[in-house]
């Protein structure tokens, strides 16, 4: 399963571990759409967040993808920080 940057035919770019891929479409979990924020930032929002959340996944048929690629580094950290299941202290601590 891979980490990859899903740009759609509606101009949506989402981020989502591609689980499997077929001729004609490829199945996707944890997908988030990036959202402009303030200050020319972007945040990320659910894709689909009126989707049953007990779907594992959901299957998109190729011919409404424009690309697929690698997200940028500091886009994997953030996607991997949403859906870790450990949490990293910031804090330092001396021994």
């Amino acid at each position: 399963m891979t980490i990859r940057l899903i740009r759609m035919s509606s101009g949506e770019d989402v981020v989502a571990t591609v689980i499997s891929e077929v001729d004609d479409a490829i199945s996707i979990a944890n997908a988030l759409v990036a959202v402009p924020t303030q200050n020319g930032q972007i945040g990320f929002a659910p894709w689909s967040p009126i989707m049953d959340p007990n779907e594992e996944s959901v299957e998109i048929f190729k011919k409404f993808i424009v690309y697929v690629s690698k997200p940028a580094p500091q886009v994997v950290d953030q996607y991997n920080s949403i859906f870790s299941k450990v949490i990293v202290s910031d804090k330092k601590i001396i021994v």
